[in-house]
């Protein structure tokens, strides 16, 4: 059995982000998307951009905890960087600065 550390990025708020730990990532996901989880109901719904899976939940957990430093969210931003680059949101044909 895998426990994964994952990203979701919001659809409706490009700009939010959620990192988490499951060991069933596609009901996780699920969840999320059906505003079941109370810190990230508003945010709803969200896209799966990156995952890491590990052979135990400790290390997962490890991992979550520093993807969720201000040192990891630089570290996940910048190993994400070519993605938030090519889904930059444009808005009447003007680019949005992004924060990442």
């Amino acid at each position: 059995m895998f426990y994964y550390v994952y990203v979701l990025q919001s659809l409706r708020f490009k700009d939010k982000l959620y990192i988490g730990s499951t060991p069933d990532l596609k009901k996780r996901v699920a969840k999320h998307n059906a505003a079941v989880n109370f810190s990230t109901r508003a945010y709803a719904p969200w896209r799966l951009i990156f995952y890491e899976s590990y052979l135990y939940k400790e290390d997962a957990l490890r991992r979550e905890k520093y993807l969720k430093t201000n040192k990891g969210s630089r570290v996940i931003k910048n190993m994400l960087r070519d993605y938030f680059y090519h889904t930059r949101s444009t808005v009447s044909g003007r680019k949005i600065k992004s924060n990442f």
